[in-house]
């Protein structure tokens, strides 16, 4: 069998189009070399077969890149899981930019696989169709008996009969709205808390019975999304190495009102260079200065995506809880290394002056990262030349393009994994079906196997295992068991108060936390005193404080006045700390202004972090109640506001009131009310670097330092563009004159030539 898949695999390598034949690695410690020389020795970028490509990688001394699958068994991977034999659920985007116009992107050519290792030598030799006739699938999540698959707009489940496809329920009729493939929600990552989290999204999901619940949680990220042995999720943003929370995911998002809730969406590693070990010019703005170095190798993140936090074991003792970062316009992983200091999660680049991994090869595109049943880091390569989609792709990328004919192949993909060279036969953790068996690896070193395991637990309905996981709550010197006994018997409906009370005596204060943010599943009427004399106390703690406000609106819902006396007594106690400021803030929606009341009967001093963070808030409410006719004017501007849906919300939000790590408001902004022709000049073009609006000065990281211009897109006309700005100018509280699209084709030719974005001191 084997034989004739390693037959199968090199005719398939053998049929590729370009020589396997390129320059070997460079040297870490070679001097860099001049863009000329740059350019010169990397003229062309030949297709290579997967050896050859492993050839072209730096990795981590002492590591192993080996192959998994590649073509013809896998073809354009973006996402996977892994089932509890091992196999690999893989979504192939076969669709995603056939060419530089993005011809052919809605053709029905994605699938869903199953892939195997029967033989368990390390490399897939079976390859199961599970879904095909897919548009462009991004992510895919196992829960019971079926599979949970995103394919824009929708999220479906559909049961799985044996390895094929049963009923199918639509979960979710707005999985996505707007946004191009670049700026969808993605992820369908099932975290510790048992709930199902998302990127690119403030929606959160979980299979209840026969039913399908979904919640509004924090927004988050972009592409990919991960979890560490807390539950606490990362992610991240193109231009931003890592963002995540500090406290548990399902906390804190009560108030919409609230642009962005302190602890939530932090900035984890706000370094954000790069080190390739090639030239890359094929990145979307690298004619712009400071977007590559002399010798054209890229500086800063432009595509980071796909984190994953190592929780495997088998890299060893000194990559546990490390977080891997793909950046697939440089062609390298990055690893960061990430520290609790109290509540807060800090983390810097575990390197200087070079990478994890790197590979001299420009097609290399590694988009998602995970840890696998067997221990070892995963990587999906799409293994392509474009990865810049058509909305945003310059003529300077398309010229790149062209000159080393990067469009095709499009039927490559590969699946590699990182090991340790000494670690030999390699072999995934199989998980049982039984109890007994499944409880025993809540202890397992690999926390993937942890995941599952829990996972399994709950899908099977396992209730009589409640009273052996009680007793894993006494375990404090295993504790990762610990927290995965504790969120399996919420999973099961079977957490109870005393179990709380358990891990709260435990001395690990980050243990406590855990409870505490566990606690919202047993607060019910009949033992709100029993909880609120195990909370309060705790507010006194202040690494616990945060944990404690943050459990305010689950309060509430059975005693509203002790919730009030709490909320008084945090209040007065830390209304200078934001996290706990925030988080009285969240539980306050539709109370904001009594909340303002209660502040300046006993204190008036305006600096206080509450008072400013409620001030903010207080503002995005009246802004809220200015906003009117956006139904009219999607009438009278019809391309526009779908323009601004797919391109322009995803950055900015649907409110105009920007997104926290990605864009500053669009609305009430100067840029927007002001010169028309100002306003036009960036949507064609771009703008970068600091910008100004209404008198803060918004700049990486709080956004991404650029905003890429539109003009170059040929899908768009200046018809369009004219009905998008007339849109903004008129929506929420903006009130401005419209653009014609003369008004566009005017400074189009004012501007004649010109490819590079703004700054902002330009414009003035």
């Amino acid at each position: 069998m084997k034989n004739w898949y390693h037959a199968r695999y090199l005719l398939a390598a053998a049929l590729l189009t370009a020589s396997c034949q390129s320059n070997p690695p460079a040297r870490k410690d070679k001097p860099q070399e001049d863009s000329l020389a740059m350019r010169e020795k990397y003229a062309a970028s030949p297709v290579l077969d997967a050896a050859a490509a492993i050839e072209h990688m730096q990795v981590e001394e002492g590591m192993q890149v080996q192959l998994v699958a590649g073509e013809p068994d896998v073809f354009v991977p973006v996402a996977m899981t892994f089932d509890e034999k091992g196999r690999m659920w893989v979504v192939e985007m076969m669709g995603y930019m056939p060419d530089t116009s993005g011809t052919g992107e809605d053709m029905r050519n994605g699938k869903v696989v199953i892939l195997e290792d029967t033989d368990h030598d390390g490399r897939v030799d079976s390859r199961k169709v599970f879904l095909d006739s897919l548009v462009l699938p991004r992510a895919v999540c196992l829960v019971e008996n079926g599979v949970l698959l995103a394919e824009p707009p929708k999220l479906w489940f559909i049961e799985n009969n044996d390895d094929h496809p049963g009923k199918k329920t639509l979960v979710d009729d707005k999985y996505t709205e707007g946004g191009n493939v670049e700026h969808q929600p993605n992820g369908l990552l099932r975290a510790m808390d048992n709930w199902i989290y998302n990127a690119k999204s403030d929606k959160r999901y979980r299979k209840s019975g026969n039913k399908w619940l979904i919640e509004h949680t924090h927004f988050r990220g972009q592409w990919g999304i991960t979890q560490d042995n807390y539950g606490r999720l990362f992610y991240n943003n193109n231009s931003e190495n890592l963002l995540g929370d500090y406290f548990s995911p399902g906390l804190g998002a009560n108030n919409p009102q609230q642009r962005s809730v302190s602890g939530y969406d932090e900035n984890i590693v706000p370094d954000n260079r790069v080190f390739p070990i090639r030239a890359t010019p094929g990145v979307n703005r690298g004619y712009m200065k400071g977007i590559l170095d002399d010798s054209l190798r890229l500086v800063n993140f432009t595509a980071a995506c796909g984190p994953v936090v190592y929780r495997g074991g088998l890299l060893g003792a000194a990559y546990a809880g490390n977080a891997f970062v793909a950046e697939p316009s440089a062609n390298l992983i990055k690893r960061n290394l990430l520290q609790d200091s109290g509540y807060i999660v800090t983390g810097r680049q575990a390197y200087h002056g070079h990478e994890f991994l790197a590979s001299t090869d420009e097609r290399f595109r590694p988009v998602n990262l995970y840890t696998g049943p067997d221990g070892a880091l995963y990587i999906l390569d799409m293994y392509r030349g474009i990865i810049q989609h058509k909305t945003y792709l310059t003529p300077y990328l398309r010229n790149e393009i062209r000159a080393r004919n990067l469009t095709q192949p499009l039927n490559c993909g590969r699946i590699y994994r990182v090991a340790p060279k000494e670690a030999k036969n390699i072999q995934p953790v199989t998980l049982p079906g039984d109890p007994a068996g499944l409880l025993a690896l809540l202890d397992h070193p690999n926390g993937w196997v942890r995941d599952r395991a829990q996972q399994m637990i709950v899908d099977h309905h396992y209730t009589t295992l409640a009273p052996q996981l009680r007793e894993k709550l006494q375990q404090e010197q295993k504790p990762w068991g610990l927290l995965h006994a504790l969120w399996t018997l919420e999973g099961l409906g079977q957490l109870q108060l005393a179990d709380v009370e358990t891990v709260l005596l435990q001395a690990n204060p980050y243990l406590k936390i855990q409870a505490l943010a566990a606690m919202p599943a047993v607060i019910k009427p009949g033992q709100a005193d029993q909880a609120l004399a195990l909370i309060t106390p705790l507010q006194q703690n202040v690494l616990l404080a945060p944990s404690v406000a943050l459990l305010l609106p689950s309060i509430k819902q059975v005693n509203a006045k002790a919730a009030a006396q709490l909320q008084t007594e945090l209040l007065h106690r830390y209304a200078d700390d934001r996290y706990v400021a925030d988080a009285i803030i969240s539980n306050m929606a539709g109370h904001e202004q009594e909340l303002l009341q209660q502040l300046m009967q006993w204190n008036t001093d305006t600096s206080l972090v509450i008072h400013r963070h409620l001030e903010k808030v207080l503002k995005n409410i009246a802004n809220q109640r200015k906003a009117s006719h956006n139904a009219s004017l999607q009438k009278e501007y019809p391309r526009g506001a779908m323009l601004f849906k797919n391109v322009c919300q995803t950055c900015h939000g649907a409110d105009g009131e920007g997104i926290q790590s990605l864009a500053p408001p669009l609305n009430q902004s100067q840029w927007v009310n002001g010169d028309k022709h100002k306003l036009i000049a960036i949507v064609l073009y771009g703008l970068h670097g600091p910008v100004s609006v209404n008198g803060k000065v918004y700049q990486a990281p709080e956004i991404s330092g650029e905003m890429p211009g539109i003009g170059s897109n040929d899908e768009f006309s200046d018809g369009d563009i004219a009905q998008v700005i007339s849109y903004i100018r008129n929506a929420w509280s903006n009130r401005s004159d419209k653009v014609t699209e003369k008004d566009v084709q005017q400074v189009r030719q004012q501007y004649k030539g010109r490819v590079k974005p703004f700054t902002e001191q330009e414009l003035k």
